[in-house]
């Protein structure tokens, strides 16, 4: 059935004019809902828009759902950096985009009804909202809803994540390998997603046959700031006197934070890494910003906001679909941060990449370069 067929039995099935079906499946924005939930339901019975689907994005308004600071790049560049992919992952489309501030926990739901009650609104996208109670609520709204580095846990909607738990192990683990065995984890823990990336690390241990003792192997701070990462690293490392008992390495969950640990390891007079390696967890190229280039498994980001239209796509095509939970894997860059103490292993090649938290001067002067 070639592309005029198609379009003439739809009109002919919903009432519509050929006009008015042709401006839906080729999601332009000037129709009414009712007539593109005409059209949409009518191509989906016939199976017509699978073949369709190609190159376009089946709605035309889309709300984003995210804490305040990630709608600035002083204040939350990954986040920021996640909208941005969206932006672009929607460019080639007829989409209208907006957005709206909610809090990570005990976010408004009157607010968050509103905005997905509003005519206009056609699809939503969540980023980094662990409100379970939001999540319910998307679910029972009926309208396409995709998580963000969140997940819902009554398995009701959609989500994209970078693979915290696997990250974490993974990383862990490298340290492992290259001979470490004395090390001390830097993160902070006040989300679900960084609680995963530790539980990866501990799996690490066990992989080991090695006893996690959070007193011993575990720093966990409040934010991601370099300047909170260096006060709890040089308390830390002041505390212990004896320093045989210091550790070979730092595992750090983010790039800001390995920043912190390098400059306290440096005002004790001592050298990154033939004293002490500094790792990231969450690494963002940033080695104009480090004394040190930094080793570490970068963390999917700009990747988020293509996955999620996708999944957003997939939904529309198929709104009985089991919903799908697609996690992103890391990629470790080796830098010149983690001695190896393993005499039978090659010394890895060291990446060149140059291209990036929440240190607005650090992000600041980024930008500025």
């Amino acid at each position: 059935m070639n592309g005029k067929l198609k379009i003439t039995l739809i009109a002919h099935q919903t009432g519509l004019s050929i006009s008015t079906v042709s401006r839906v499946l080729a999601g332009k924005a000037n129709t009414s809902e009712s007539a593109r939930q005409k059209v949409m339901a009518c191509a989906r019975q016939h199976g017509i828009l699978q073949q369709l689907s190609q190159g376009r994005l089946m709605l035309n308004n889309l709300v984003i759902f995210a804490p305040p600071r990630a709608f600035s790049v002083r204040t939350d560049i990954f986040y920021y950096r996640v909208i941005q992919s969206i932006v672009e992952a929607l460019s080639p489309y007829e989409v209208h985009l907006s957005s709206c501030g909610l809090e990570e926990e005990h976010s408004d739901s009157a607010l968050f009804v509103a905005r997905m009650n509003h005519p206009q609104t056609q699809a939503a996208l969540i980023i980094g909202i662990d409100d379970p109670h939001i999540h319910s609520l998307a679910a029972d709204l009926n309208k396409p809803c995709v998580l963000i580095n969140c997940s819902d846990r009554e398995m009701r909607l959609d989500s994209v994540s970078p693979d915290h738990q696997l990250i974490g192990e993974f990383s862990a683990s490298y340290l492992f390998q290259q001979g470490h065995r004395n090390i001390l984890n830097l993160q902070c823990l006040r989300r679900t997603t960084m609680e995963r990336r530790l539980a990866g690390i501990r799996q690490a241990w066990m992989r080991q046959n090695l006893t996690f003792e959070a007193e011993q192997h575990l720093i966990a701070t409040t934010g991601f700031s370099a300047e909170e990462a260096e006060l709890a690293i040089a308390s830390w490392l002041s505390a212990l006197p004896d320093r045989s008992r210091w550790p070979s390495a730092i595992l750090a969950g983010s790039d800001f934070m390995a920043m912190g640990a390098v400059a306290a390891i440096h005002k004790l007079g001592l050298s990154v890494p033939d004293d002490i390696s500094v790792m990231s967890t969450d690494g963002w190229n940033l080695t104009e910003i480090h004394d040190v280039p930094l080793t570490s498994v970068q963390v999917p980001r700009d990747e988020l906001g293509f996955e999620a239209i996708q999944l957003l796509q997939r939904r529309l095509l198929r709104p009985a679909a089991p919903p799908c939970n697609l996690l992103l894997q890391g990629k470790l860059t080796l830098r010149e941060s983690v001695r190896s103490f393993n005499a039978h292993k090659m010394k890895p090649a060291l990446s060149t990449h140059h291209p990036q938290l929440y240190d607005e001067a650090h992000i600041i002067n980024l930008f500025d370069k």
